[in-house]
């Protein structure tokens, strides 16, 4: 929901960040995947209960993942690129409250739900783009991407700042993942709403 005006306020910033890294030779599949080890160092912290720890480590790959689609519109966009830029961070997303449970196991039902709606905001939103694609379909309401990027109410910065909370106040997981699965399942019933609009006249033209 706040990624489009979040994107207008930070991209300037990492533009001139990215186009310093790609000056230095640093490449965005790079970018990406240091970003990812630094996440999965992210999920050992809060798998011991280091949260404070773990908070920087979500924060500085939440950062890599901006900067490697600025690194990119310098360096090139490739399909490589943006493929495993959109995998990983799935992973990464689902492994936050996977491995939150290892530590509190007391926290294993909600986490479970919280992986469940990641699922459901995870395949409404790649099934989109998938078609949208062969469509020809494109968006930059979120900066430039590799594929389309449906919205919804649960984007990227409101679920990094449902991360930033848990590691803030552990405490609060239960309660705050029941809430923050439910919204993500109001997003995939949005973006399952807008596929079935956006792609309906073709079943018509087949007469489907």
């Amino acid at each position: 929901m706040l990624d489009a005006k979040l994107r207008r306020v930070i991209d300037p910033l990492l533009n001139r960040v990215g186009a310093r890294l790609a000056h230095w030779g640093i490449g965005a599949d790079t970018v990406t995947v240091a970003g990812f080890g630094i996440g999965v160092a992210g999920w050992v912290a809060l798998a011991v209960q280091a949260y404070a720890t773990a908070l920087l480590l979500v924060l500085l790959n939440r950062l890599c993942d901006g900067l490697d689609g600025a690194v990119a519109r310098y360096g090139g966009v490739t399909d490589r690129g943006g493929y495993l830029d959109v995998v990983l961070d799935f992973i990464f997303y689902a492994g936050v409250p996977f491995f939150f449970a290892i530590g509190r196991p007391e926290a294993a039902l909600p986490a479970a739900f919280l992986i469940f709606s990641f699922m459901g905001t995870a395949s409404s939103f790649l099934a989109f783009a998938v078609f949208a694609a062969k469509r020809g379909l494109a968006t930059t309401a979120r900066g430039h991407k590799s594929l389309y990027y449906l919205g919804g109410l649960t984007e990227g910065t409101e679920t990094i700042a449902f991360f930033a909370l848990i590691c803030v106040i552990p405490s609060w997981f239960g309660p705050t993942a029941w809430v923050f699965g439910g919204l993500c399942w109001l997003t995939a019933a949005s973006r399952i709403a807008a596929g079935v609009t956006t792609f309906s006249d073709q079943a018509r033209d087949h007469g489907g």
